[in-house]
């Protein structure tokens, strides 16, 4: 990728982030780069393509991450660095995450590759939940779909916490309201810990504390 054209994309992510995707033309894109919108366009014709090039840019950190899951070591530790990271990565995307419904709507190709993506998450929690249960951290489910349900609802409280932080913090995302989150994301678990696993989890999730509005 060139490096004008990267350039117009971290441009457009920041004011994308800032005023929200349906608030920003090609035009305030292409003025903060002190650029004609005829220049920009010759990069991206439409705001739609500016849109779609930021999700695949975003998606691939995430699919890269899901790839390397049979090399990682299971600690909580290392799910909970793993954790905070992905919720670092998607507070430099939070334009995408605050309207993911209306932008899905519009975009079909987008839409199409996160329902794909969706398949994907979901698989790596089963492997997740597979490894720890080898490593005697987690107990055997009780009925058929508990872990798949586990996996699903860890999987929706991912997609909307940063929705869901804009209706309590009047400021920006702090380091330490991401720590909150990834813990308060790690915490489903717990209950489904063997007496092993709540004893080396426990500590990791105690000093969690959000940001005060």
């Amino acid at each position: 990728m060139s490096k004008k054209r990267q350039l117009i994309l971290d441009t457009a992510r920041t004011l994308f982030n800032q005023q929200g995707f349906a608030q920003v033309t090609i035009r305030m894109i292409a003025q903060e780069l002190g650029m004609s919108s005829g220049n920009l366009n010759y990069h991206f014709k439409k705001r739609s393509d500016i849109f779609e090039a930021l999700y695949f840019e975003m998606v691939g950190i995430f699919d890269r991450r899901v790839d390397e899951l049979p090399n990682h070591t299971f600690t909580f530790e290392a799910i909970q660095s793993d954790i905070r990271t992905s919720m670092e990565v998607m507070v430099q995307y939070r334009f995408f995450w605050t309207d993911m419904h209306f932008l899905l709507k519009d975009h079909p190709n987008v839409r199409a590759h996160f329902e794909g993506a969706y398949q994907k998450r979901k698989a790596g929690y089963t492997y997740l939940f597979g490894q720890l249960r080898q490593l005697g951290l987690m107990l055997e489910p009780e009925f058929s779909r508990q872990f798949h349900d586990l996996g699903e609802r860890m999987i929706a409280y991912s997609n909307t916490w940063i929705y869901a932080s804009k209706l309590y913090l009047s400021s920006n995302i702090s380091p330490e309201d991401i720590g909150y989150q990834s813990n308060q994301l790690l915490s489903m678990m717990y209950p489904y810990l063997s007496s092993q696993g709540k004893q080396l989890l426990k500590p990791l999730l105690e000093d969690s504390v959000p940001t005060e509005s």
